[in-house]
């Protein structure tokens, strides 16, 4: 999907929370090409000239989430967690609990770093997370790298950390389920019932 659509169906999730016209809701999707900015970005980090980027498909967009500058792109799951939260920190904490939970019957270790924000095998980020929070509701969330190429993340500095290497699960030598398999076992861990399916909604028949 492309990203500002889901970006827009966001904002709209949350409007229909805040009037209790919905319940919270986890959006998972893969993204058309994109580069986005996060409201800390260096434009310096972005290495490429708009104008080649959009000669190679990739799109360019300043987003409203916090962090610096991340790709989204075919072969990752993203994931927007519309949720009602208390504190932003505990909030991308439970987000990387929850994805390694989804990773770790691969053999995969991953650990969140709060001083570099990001879930990491080792010293690879293995995901990277941004939200935005109006009146304590949550937009934005997740990338993570399953079959991502990880040559696209050469035309930025990732999250603005220049010496970080970018790894995904394929890169670490896990064969990953399906992509929509995966979003499933991620929806689960996010649910805390790993032993039951999560239903699933179509978020714009509840707008």
């Amino acid at each position: 999907m492309r990203y500002r659509s889901v970006w827009e169906l966001q904002e709209a999730l949350r409007t229909a929370i805040l009037e209790r016209r919905a319940e919270e809701t986890l959006l998972l999707c893969e993204h058309e090409p994109v580069i986005t900015l996060g409201r800390s970005a260096e434009r310096s980090h972005v290495l490429m000239h708009p104008a080649e980027l959009a000669r190679r498909g990739i799109e360019l967009c300043e987003t409203s989430r916090g962090g610096d500058v991340t790709y989204h792109g075919p072969g990752q799951l993203v994931g927007y967690p519309v949720f009602r939260v208390r504190s932003v920190v505990a909030h991308v904490a439970g987000m990387a609990a929850a994805l390694a939970d989804a990773v770790a019957p691969l053999g995969v270790r991953a650990a969140w770093r709060r001083e570099v924000p990001g879930l990491w095998v080792g010293s690879a980020k293995l995901a990277a997370f941004g939200v935005h929070i109006r009146r304590a509701v949550a937009i934005h969330g997740f990338a993570l790298n399953v079959t991502t190429s990880l040559e696209a993340f050469s035309v930025i500095v990732p999250c603005g950390l220049a010496c970080a290497q970018v790894t995904s699960l394929q890169a670490l030598g896990v064969r990953p389920p399906a992509l929509e398999e995966l979003a499933g076992r991620v929806a689960a861990a996010f649910s805390g019932r790993r032993d039951s399916a999560p239903q699933r909604i179509d978020p714009q028949a509840i707008l």
